[in-house]
């Protein structure tokens, strides 16, 4: 397809700490046909740890920069951060700023999260065609504050994609009033062949004996300070093993005093983000994803691939992709819960052994090219339109 017949994809979002957003945004952007498409991002943050991760193809704009471009000087890093929210304001009031920056119009626009959605919705270039991505359970309490404008939202799309079946019922039954634009559900995407090559990568100073693993943001829906409690529990009866999670987040503080209080801090490590957090996946014995909410979380079908035991809560699809006690285990988001289940992993070799055996094909659940093709054609048949 000639340059000139490229249909062009503009990407918005807000920056690019580690997540599972992130991760499926990178998916997308090293897998969509670049024959077909022109891709650009913007970020309205230069800002995170797969902040240089976009392939070479991918044109980048940042509004702001990032932390990491910031003075090491306090006094100098508060001046730039009051800069960079006031600059910020003022693009959210002019959206023609962001869009001079870009220089170009586009086909498509797409919001990854709905802190996008107002985003691409107020793009002074009302030619494009608009699809949103909706990760989040429209329910949970900490969201409410925003569902007012995500409302608002929804039906100016030409189209919103859910990354599980579970959020879009959430969303036709908590507001089947609601003017909704075309709908897909597409779950995310598995580099299958990556996550494998990059598990394979040595680490060192793992703890001796059994061990425990999540990767998340340190983020209280996350439900670590819950799993903090379990693990003490169980050292507390002699159970001996250890917890790493892989992540960062605003709850550090919080945790790490926790894990001080509880006398854990050589059992229960917060080990920061990770650019490749696979082999702490690999080499642990067992996945643990306490969370008090998730959608289709990436990180599930990750540990799946490197076939380790999972124990996670029955939230978002979490059900749909691990067969109770064949594949995993499911738990309410409980701290006894948590407990019971973590007891059970260290205490009942034939449930690990039985799993194990179950985990040897849960690859062939995943197909990653039918989820490619299908936000191709949903990208090309909007532009059409």
């Amino acid at each position: 397809m000639a340059e000139k017949n490229k249909i062009k994809v503009l990407f918005r979002h807000r920056s690019m700490e580690m997540g599972g957003v992130e991760k499926v945004m990178l998916s997308l952007l090293n897998n969509l046909d670049r024959e077909k498409f022109e891709m650009t991002v913007c970020l309205n943050i230069n800002q995170g740890e797969l902040r240089d991760e976009f392939p070479g193809h991918i044109r980048k704009v940042y509004l702001t920069p990032g932390k990491e471009d910031f003075s090491k000087n306090n006094i100098i890093r508060k001046i730039q951060l009051i800069r960079r929210n006031l600059r910020l304001k003022q693009i959210q009031r002019q959206p023609a700023i962001a869009d001079k920056l870009l220089g170009e119009h586009y086909d498509v626009e797409i919001g990854m999260t709905y802190g996008d959605f107002s985003a691409v919705l107020n793009s002074t270039n009302k030619n494009s065609k608009k699809i949103g991505w909706f990760h989040s359970e429209i329910n949970l309490p900490k969201l409410q504050p925003l569902v007012p404008g995500i409302l608002k939202n929804f039906p100016e799309f030409d189209q919103m994609i859910y990354c599980s079946q579970k959020i879009k019922d959430m969303m036709h039954q908590y507001y089947p009033e609601l003017q909704y634009p075309q709908e897909e559900v597409i779950i995310n995407a598995i580099p299958v062949q990556e996550i494998r090559k990059k598990a394979d990568e040595p680490i060192t100073g793992l703890p001796v004996g059994p061990v425990f693993v999540s990767i998340g943001r340190l983020h209280s829906r996350k439900g670590y300070h819950k799993l903090i409690e379990a693990h003490a529990k169980l050292i507390g009866e002699g159970l001996h093993h250890s917890v790493i999670v892989v992540g960062d987040g605003e709850e550090f503080q919080n945790l790490k005093q926790q894990i001080d209080n509880n006398k854990a801090a050589d059992t229960f490590i917060l080990a920061g983000n990770k650019m490749n957090p696979y082999p702490y996946v690999k080499n642990a014995d067992y996945f643990i994803l306490p969370s008090e909410s998730e959608a289709w979380p990436l990180v599930i079908a990750e540990a799946l691939i490197l076939q380790k035991p999972v124990i996670a809560t029955r939230t978002g699809d979490i059900p749909a992709m691990i067969d109770h006690e064949k594949t995993g285990f499911l738990i309410n988001y409980e701290t006894e819960e948590m407990y019971n289940a973590m007891k059970k992993f260290l205490t009942e070799p034939e449930l690990i052994s039985e799993i194990k055996k179950n985990l040897v094909s849960i690859e062939e659940q995943f197909d990653s090219q039918k989820i490619f093709d299908t936000v191709e054609n949903i990208i090309i048949n909007l532009s059409k339109k």
